[in-house]
Order: C-alpha cells, then sequence, then structure tokens
C-alpha cells in the first residue's frame, strides 16, 4: 500500500509574519514623532500667545514716566501765597521749596530733596537736613510726584534762626530726589546749628498749621 504524501504549498498562500522592528528603530520612531508632535505644539502655543488681545495692536508700546532731572527743573523759594505772618515767630521761619517742570513732558519726583548751606564764597558750612515733618507743616510721606509740564512739586522748609549755635549762610544747595546735580539758591539767613526741616516733595504746597 503506497503512501500518498499531498503537498499544498501550491493552493495555500503563506504570509510571512512581519519581523519584529528592533528597539533602537522603534525608540527612534517614536522620538522623531514625539519631537514632531512638540514643535507643532509649541508653533501653535507661541502663535496663540503672540494673537492674545491686549488692548489696539496699532498702539506703541507704553513707556515709564520718566524721573525730573535738574536740567528740566527750576528751583526756587516759594511763599505760596502763605501770608509772612503765618511763618514768622518764636525764633522759627519757613518757606517753600518749588520744584517747576520747565519740559514739554510728564516727569515723576519722589522723597525728599537734600540740603546744603554755603557761604558767600560757595563754601559748604554746617549743615543738618531733617527729613519729615516740619514745625508748620505735615509730612506727607515719599510718594511718586507726577509733574505734568509746567505744573510744580512742592516741599516745605522751615528752620529757627535765635542765634544759637547759628550758621550764617549765603546760599542754599538744593539737590531734587535721584539726582546727582543741585540748583543753588540765594539764601541768606541766621539757621541755628545749621539745622533744616525739609518735608517730601507733593503735588501742591503742604498745608500750613
Amino acid at each position: 500500500m503506497h503512501s500518498t504524501r499531498t503537498t499544498s504549498t501550491a493552493r495555500t498562500t503563506t504570509v510571512a509574519p512581519r519581523r519584529a522592528a528592533r528597539p533602537g528603530h522603534a525608540i527612534a520612531g517614536g522620538a522623531v514623532l514625539a519631537a514632531t508632535l512638540l514643535t507643532a505644539g509649541l508653533t501653535a502655543s507661541s502663535a496663540g500667545a503672540v494673537g492674545q488681545p491686549t488692548g489696539d495692536r496699532g498702539a506703541p508700546a507704553a513707556t515709564a514716566t520718566p524721573t525730573c532731572k535738574l536740567a528740566g527743573l527750576k528751583v526756587t523759594l516759594d511763599k505760596g501765597g502763605v501770608p509772612d505772618g503765618a511763618r514768622n515767630g518764636m525764633s522759627h521761619a519757613g518757606i517753600y521749596l518749588r520744584f517747576e517742570n520747565t519740559t514739554d513732558h510728564t516727569c515723576i519726583l519722589r522723597g525728599y530733596p537734600g540740603l546744603g548751606l554755603e557761604n558767600t564764597q560757595h563754601k559748604p558750612l554746617a549743615t543738618k537736613a531733617e527729613w519729615g515733618s516740619t514745625w508748620y507743616a505735615k509730612d506727607p510721606g515719599k510718594t511718586n510726584v507726577r509733574v505734568e509740564a509746567g505744573d510744580s512739586a512742592w516741599a516745605d522748609l522751615a528752620w529757627t534762626q535765635s542765634g544759637t549755635d547759628a550758621v550764617h549762610s549765603q546760599h542754599l544747595k538744593v539737590t531734587p530726589p535721584a539726582e546727582t546735580r543741585s540748583a543753588v539758591l540765594n539764601f541768606d539767613r541766621v539757621v541755628d546749628w545749621g539745622r533744616l526741616q525739609v518735608t517730601a516733595l507733593a503735588d501742591t504746597p503742604p498745608k500750613i498749621g
């Protein structure tokens, strides 16, 4: 009896299994895909951030208001409408320091002016500047004072003149806050101990009394 062996190779289609990707190739492919998606995401995110409305796109970027510089200020001693009788008495005296903005733009002053007494030859005299409330006015405290073109900032200045350990000055050197240059004013005064009281700058003359 013969054994018949049938081969069905001709009729049967054998699909060879795909070879598994090598680990290195799979990781590399995944990394490329992840990088592509990440790049696309970042691009979309960046585009969205730039496109977020923050105002008129055509408007120029806002710039910070500059600090007032001496070159753009006129520094003077000013009575500010206060009668002499309201200032003088009990050996006390006082006057306002006025800082007028002579530029065509707004600027900011903040804090207290520097002060220095000088003699006739502009030599410095012993000076003690005290920042805060004066005999006449309450200190407004340090604040940003916006000084528009043509407007002024004010500080109250006070001293005693009894002749006690007095300094006889001819000039007063005034340095605006955040400035290194000074204005020099005529100041023929007797100042006890060379002590000057001065308030912080304000947008109006500090109230007397």
